[in-house]
C-alpha cells in the first residue's frame, strides 16, 4: 500500500491524514519530477520484497494526473516488475470517478479501494461501462450493514475491508468479514493500538486485531483477491514493519 508512505513528504512529522495527503499531492503533481518521486516509491517497495502494489490515489490523482503522469507510471512499473492490485483513494465527484476508471484500467487493474461521495444510481453506469469495481471501505461505516446499504445490489460496488478501521469503530472483525462475506472487493490488513479514536496504525501483533484470524475467516470463506499489507505511522518509515508483516502474510497463506 504506497499510502503506507503517507508521512513521507512531511517529513515523517504529520499533524494528521491531511497533513500528509496535501504534501503528497503536491509533490506529485509535477511531470518534470514525477518520474523521479514515483521512482524512489517503487523503489523501495521492491527492495522490501512486494511483487504487487495497490497504488494511492495522492501518488497519481485523478484531478491531476495527465496522460503523460499516467504514461510515466505505467513504464515504471513495469520497469519494476510491480502488478497494481487496486488504486486506493476517495471518489468525489462522477468526474474523478470516471477518470480514476482511465487511470485503473490503463495501470492494469479493475479494483478501486476506497469511498465515495457521489449518488450510487449515477456511479454504477461508469463502473460497470469500464469494466470496474469500486470496494466501500469501512471509514465512517460503523456496521457491515451501513457498508452493504451504502454498496446496494449491484455487483460493480463492494466492500473493502480495513481491519484496522473496524476495530477503531469497535466491531468484532472476523465477525465483519463473515457478515460481508461475498461482497468483499479487496482486503486492507491493518492492526490499531487500541478500540476507539486516535486511529493509530502499528506492526501487527501490536496492537488489538488478530491479523491471522482474519486471514484465515478470509481463506475459509473462499476470498480469493489481493491482501494489502497497511501501517501508516505519522511519525516514522514504516519500511521495515511492512517487510516483516509481509513475511507473516505469506506463512499464513502457505
Amino acid at each position: 500500500m504506497s499510502a503506507n508512505y503517507v508521512a513521507r513528504e512531511a517529513g515523517y512529522a504529520m499533524q494528521g491524514w491531511g497533513h500528509g495527503d496535501r504534501a503528497t499531492n503536491e509533490a506529485f503533481r509535477p511531470l518534470e519530477t514525477y518520474a523521479t518521486r514515483l521512482g524512489e516509491i517503487l523503489d523501495d517497495v521492491r527492495a522490501l520484497g512486494f511483487d504487487a502494489i495497490d497504488l494511492w490515489g495522492a501518488h497519481l490523482h485523478p484531478s491531476w494526473a495527465t496522460d503523460e503522469h499516467i504514461a510515466i507510471a505505467r513504464e515504471l512499473l513495469a520497469r519494476h516488475d510491480l502488478r497494481v492490485a487496486s488504486l486506493a483513494m476517495w471518489v468525489s465527484s462522477l468526474e474523478e470517478l470516471e477518470r480514476a476508471c482511465d487511470i485503473a484500467a490503463a495501470l492494469g487493474t479493475t479494483v478501486i479501494g476506497g469511498g465515495l461521495s457521489v449518488d450510487r444510481d449515477r456511479v454504477v453506469p461508469v463502473l460497470r461501462g469500464r469494466g470496474i469495481r469500486l470496494g466501500i471501505e469501512n471509514h465512517p461505516e460503523r456496521t457491515p450493514h451501513e457498508v452493504l446499504d451504502k454498496a446496494g445490489a449491484d455487483p460493480e460496488l463492494g466492500a473493502t475491508v480495513d481491519t484496522g478501521w473496524w476495530a477503531t469503530q469497535g466491531y468484532d472483525v472476523v465477525r465483519a468479514i463473515e457478515e460481508l462475506a461475498d461482497r468483499i472487493v479487496h482486503v486492507h490488513l491493518k492492526d490499531v493500538l487500541s478500540v476507539g479514536e486516535p486511529h493509530e496504525t502499528c506492526r501487527w501483533g501490536r496492537g488489538v486485531v488478530d491479523i491471522e484470524a482474519c486471514v484465515r475467516a478470509l481463506r475459509r470463506l473462499g476470498y480469493e483477491g489481493a491482501y494489502s499489507v497497511e501501517h501508516e505511522p505519522e511519525n516514522e518509515d514504516p519500511s521495515d514493519d511492512c517487510r516483516a508483516m509481509r513475511g507473516q502474510l505469506e506463512e499464513w497463506l502457505r
